[in-house]
């Protein structure tokens, strides 16, 4: 098929230097029996299963717990098989691409499908979260293609800082789903759902123009 150039990954979230080396010092200490597909797997399984258990939490919030640590074995999962492949020298760029993100795009569905279920995050707001997330990662993979640069965080934030801030989301629900709002009473979910919606439409209109703009300066008809 020819020779393949990979992207240049772009990475400036503000986890990501004590990530890094947490990521190689797994992966140092990773057995050999376990490969990148294995952690692949465990990403998407663990997404499912934060699904699943967001939807249960709606009868016993306690399930809340087993979220986080679902989310905790999702960022090993998608975390480190990328590194786990590069520090054993077994890359496969174009598979391990297309997988991973296909595997990022399913996990989004099951997890905002399983929230939508719970009743802490109204359905509108996790449509229109879905739909702004599908939005944006259509626009970072074209401009992989198109730029050559595969951008893995905007500004201070990344998927890890995202997991994170939602860890933080469901130990405050546990205190209380609610807040008052402007005299509303409202889901403290959908507050932060509709930040998200509002951060990820602003990152998506902000990053088309300016990647229309450079193309059309790298491709300008004479």
């Amino acid at each position: 098929m020819g020779d393949f150039q990979e992207a240049k990954r772009e990475l400036n979230a503000l986890t990501s230097v004590v990530e890094k080396r947490a990521l190689l010092w797994l992966a140092a200490r990773t057995p050999g029996r376990i490969g990148p597909d294995h952690l692949t797997l465990l990403g998407l399984v663990a997404m499912a299963l934060a699904g699943a258990a967001y939807a249960l939490s709606g009868s016993n919030p306690a399930w809340l717990h087993a979220v986080n640590l679902c989310l905790f074995l999702n960022w090993l999962g998608d975390s480190l098989d990328g590194t786990l492949a590069r520090f054993r020298n077994r890359l496969r760029p174009r598979y391990g691409f297309y997988v991973d993100h296909m595997v990022d795009a399913f996990g989004a569905l099951f997890l905002l499908a399983g929230l939508g279920l719970s009743g802490y995050m109204s359905e509108r707001i996790v449509s229109a979260l879905l739909i702004a997330y599908l939005l944006l990662h259509v626009n970072i993979y074209l401009a992989t293609y198109t730029l050559g640069t595969f951008k893995i965080s905007f500004g201070l934030f990344g998927g890890t800082e995202l997991r994170l801030l939602l860890a933080l989301g469901n130990l405050a629900v546990l205190r209380s789903p609610r807040v008052s709002l402007l005299g509303r009473d409202l889901l403290l979910f959908d507050i932060a759902g509709f930040a998200g919606i509002v951060g990820l439409a602003s990152t998506l209109l902000v990053s088309s123009v300016r990647n229309t703009r450079r193309l059309y300066e790298m491709e300008r008809l004479p």
